[in-house]
């Protein structure tokens, strides 16, 4: 059997009606692309989609994910939600929190900033996404590269410089949740540095986002914490830059075409979108829009 099939191949392929495949094609629900005025359907495309659940036995009922991007919170995308009228929320809860939400259909799209503890940071994400079980049909666009570090107060008054000095002078330091790319950084960093977690005196509990570690240290709370250079420069607050990191949206194929996400892509690719990035800085937003995986 080719590769590529035509709508009557495909419909015996999926042992459906034509009429039933039209249906799908104009619901966007079914892999497939229009070339010199026919529709053609991939068939390792329509094997996953399969294979994902896609069909049901009553009448290819599917459950339609929410309107929500899981994962970190960032806050280039969380402007980009609102300006684009895409119609999706934000729950941020950390990176690995959206990648475990993702497969079991509560949020529709999943950010994250993935670290390892030894290895290539640049492909950390897609490879946890080729790794994820159930999410075989999952693609990844890259959204932005950001600059990470270590947000301190206006003057750095402790004389901060890095993870070292930061255990020595024991400064209040902030943690995320478990599995927040922001906490994967951190843990990254310290293995490098040969420094335990416990070497730190950290500030308890764990802060959610980057803007809620930026408040406690202009409230005198905590005296530094790991968000990104747009943070800092939002808060007015000093910036000790670390690394440069990937910051992608994953989502299910089926959901790639839906309105809300098609809403959000096609105002990435807009140059009001390069504005806002130069304007909050510390971003990088070349490569927007940009397909970087599919599984």
């Amino acid at each position: 059997m080719p590769e590529l099939l035509t709508t009557d191949e495909a419909a015996d392929y999926l042992r459906l009606s034509e009429r039933k495949l039209y249906e799908l094609v104009a619901e966007r629900a079914v892999p497939c692309s229009k070339v010199t005025g026919r529709w053609l359907f991939p068939r390792a495309a329509l094997d996953r989609w399969v294979s994902a659940g896609l069909i049901a036995p009553a009448g290819l009922a599917q459950v339609a994910a929410p309107p929500i991007v899981g994962g970190s919170h960032d806050q280039l995308l969380e402007w980009a939600l609102r300006e684009s009228n895409s119609g999706l929320a934000s729950l941020p809860e950390g990176s690995e929190e959206g990648l475990r939400r993702l497969p079991r259909g509560e949020v529709m799209i999943a950010a994250i900033h993935l670290h390892r503890l030894d290895g290539d940071d640049e492909t950390a994400n897609l490879d946890a996404v080729a790794d994820a079980p159930g999410l075989h049909d999952a693609v990844v666009l890259g959204f932005a590269r950001r600059e990470q570090g270590i947000l301190v107060a206006s003057g750095n008054p402790l004389g901060l410089s890095d993870m070292a000095s930061i255990a020595t002078t024991r400064a209040r330091m902030a943690q995320r949740p478990p599995g927040a790319g922001a906490q994967l950084l951190l843990l990254a960093l310290l293995a490098r540095a040969g420094i335990a977690l416990d070497d730190l005196k950290l500030a308890k509990p764990a802060f959610p986002t980057g803007p809620d570690i930026a408040q406690a240290i202009r409230a005198g709370r905590i005296d530094c914490g790991i968000a990104t250079r747009s943070v800092a420069k939002s808060a007015g607050l000093d910036f000790l830059p670390l690394a440069w990191e990937r910051f992608d949206l994953v989502m299910r194929q089926r959901d790639y075409f839906m309105k809300g996400p098609q809403a959000l892509f096609h105002f990435m690719r807009q140059a009001v979108l390069r504005d806002r990035a130069a304007e909050l800085g510390g971003y990088d937003v070349s490569d927007a829009g940009a397909v970087r995986l599919v599984n």
